[in-house]
């Protein structure tokens, strides 16, 4: 009986020993920025319908951009600080996370927990 108990605190250990590892910092991001700035750092955009997808790559040229997703999809977007996108990726908003473009958990947790600061307060 002894021995159940010891291998269960051991295992006790274990599982504690694994969330330490598994927590997060926030992480920082100013509010004020252009949206480019903010996807090029976050590399997840959220598309109309609320699906969260992961960025592949961004052609920028001038205020245009052409966004491709992993899943295959492109999307034409404007540099703005209030558009829709801009607000739904600072206010961390969407429905689900995009099945084809496979965006891992631990993506998803770091950008839970980013927080977007306006520069006066912090």
């Amino acid at each position: 009986m002894d021995t159940v108990l010891k291998v269960n605190t051991e295992t006790e250990k274990k599982a504690t020993h694994a969330t330490d590892r598994e927590k997060l910092t926030k992480r920082y991001i100013s509010k004020n920025q252009g949206l480019f700035k903010v996807v090029n750092k976050i590399k997840l955009w959220p598309s109309k319908s609320g699906m969260l997808h992961s960025i592949k790559s961004i052609d920028r040229n001038g205020d245009l951009a052409v966004i491709t997703t992993f899943c295959g999809e492109t999307f034409t977007v404007r540099d703005s600080k209030n558009s829709r996108s801009a607000r739904w990726l600072r206010n961390r908003w969407y429905m689900k996370a995009c099945p084809r473009c496979g965006i891992p958990d631990w993506k998803l947790a770091k950008y839970s927990t980013t927080v977007f600061y306006d520069g006066r307060q912090r």
